[in-house]
């Protein structure tokens, strides 16, 4: 049975105290005092009327925003609240104060990364990431993410080349699953490098706040390309990807290509390893071959290990050179609250290409300036981590570097730098 409208209501009690009460309402309430029951009629008449061109204007409204983007498309009105609460936000800021016992003479501490200033406060990250909840891995699926990198360790870490649109860009991609077998993961943008154990982020997400030298000499920056990853098993997954080069950034300045990829293993959960190569077709530049190995094991629940061996092989012009690298992370939490971490490396050069041949300085005291062509690089690191609330990371640390390289850090072979870390998570 249909419900009465509103009409029917209010003839049928015309008649009755109740009926004449709400007439007497409704003639109030619009200002015009006690109506007939054809005026009344009439303005009913007319609201709705009003309600039925608002209504329609909306849908028109309506229509034009989903066309143009501003809202989603389809037939729920709660798509555009629904995508909102899938996005993630979160980051960090760091700061940090280093004093190198050496006092260099320019203030920078060659080979060091990242303070720019010896004997300075640096502001050394704010990093911003937004991402779309993971991709699912058993249909057809699409997500994205990106992070916003500024302060005073930025141009080493997003690599931005002659285009400055990207100077405050860390990566940023769009991902895609394809349903077949296990899942295809398919990643376009720019991607952070598969090569080094230590992350970009510093002390945010390493056991060490300070950068050890593998990062830097033996492994690239972000760049812009296209990545394939796929599981062969729960164990075994291979990465393959084809980007503008090693060390080209998101803008390519040549016609060549890097090629690279990563055969992942992890056995169980305390144990991980990935091997990886890489080819970088640099024309009339330097072509750089080359393969290395990231892995870890967890020891107990309180104690880690980690390490990383590298191997590069560049061909400039003819002109073949060797470089080589190994480095080693063990670290023990006494609780969740406090911890210790060591780490060790080694770089080899013996055909002179540790420097700028390398990795390009982006004049932030990240290249070795040395006055004969062979050598080495190591240092040791020692770091306290302490954690007072969760969100917050305190890494007092001292450091030592050695170099046989006359002059090559600051004219001198052996320094130390001493110094505290501050990141706060979010």
């Amino acid at each position: 049975m249909k419900n009465p409208s509103i009409r029917q209501l209010r003839r049928g009690n015309q008649s009755t105290p109740l009926g004449l009460a709400l007439g007497v309402a409704l003639a109030h309430l619009s200002g015009l005092g006690v109506l007939s029951a054809t005026a009344q009629d009439a303005k009913l008449d007319k609201i709705a009327q009003e309600n039925l061109d608002l209504r329609s204007r909306l849908e028109v409204l309506e229509g034009v925003a989903k066309k143009e983007g501003i809202l989603p498309s389809g037939d729920s009105k709660t798509k555009l609240v629904s995508a909102m609460s899938d996005i993630t936000i979160s980051g960090f800021a760091q700061a940090s104060y280093f004093y190198n016992t050496r006092t260099p003479a320019d203030g920078a501490s060659d080979g060091y990364l990242f303070n720019t200033k010896d004997n300075s406060f640096s502001l050394n990250k704010f990093k911003l990431t937004i991402a779309s909840k993971p991709v699912a891995t058993d249909k057809w699926d699409a997500g994205f993410k990106a992070s916003l990198l500024l302060g005073e360790d930025a141009p080493v870490l997003n690599t931005p080349g002659n285009n400055s649109s990207f100077n405050d860009l860390r990566e940023a991609y769009v991902e895609l699953n394809v349903p077949v077998g296990t899942g295809l993961n398919i990643k376009a943008g720019e991607l952070i490098s598969l090569l080094n154990y230590e992350s970009g982020d510093g002390g945010a997400a390493n056991v060490n706040f300070s950068q050890g030298n593998q990062w830097w000499f033996t492994g690239n920056g972000p760049s812009a390309g296209v990545q394939a990853s796929y599981n062969l098993t729960e164990q075994v997954g291979v990465t393959l990807r084809v980007d503008n080069g090693l060390f080209q950034g998101p803008v390519d300045n040549n016609q060549g290509k890097a090629f690279s990829g990563s055969i992942n293993y992890k056995p169980n959960a305390k144990l991980w390893a990935n091997l990886y190569f890489f080819h970088d077709d640099e024309p009339g530049a330097t072509d750089v071959t080359g393969l290395g190995s990231i892995g870890g094991y967890q020891v107990t629940e309180q104690l880690g290990t980690g390490y990383e061996v590298d191997y590069f092989h560049t061909d400039a012009a003819g002109a073949k050179a060797d470089l080589w690298s190994v480095g080693g992370w063990v670290w023990y939490d006494f609780t969740s609250k406090v911890g210790v971490a060591f780490r060790g490396d080694y770089i080899n050069s013996p055909d002179g290409v540790l420097g700028p041949a390398v990795r390009p300085s982006a004049g932030i005291g990240s290249s070795v300036f040395a006055t004969d062509p062979d050598g080495d690089l190591s240092s040791l690191t020692l770091t306290l981590n302490y954690k007072p609330v969760a969100s917050l990371k305190i890494q007092p640390e001292i450091r030592f570097d050695h170099t046989s390289f006359k002059g090559g850090l600051d004219g001198k072979k052996d320094r130390v730098i001493v110094g505290v870390g501050v990141t706060y998570l979010f």
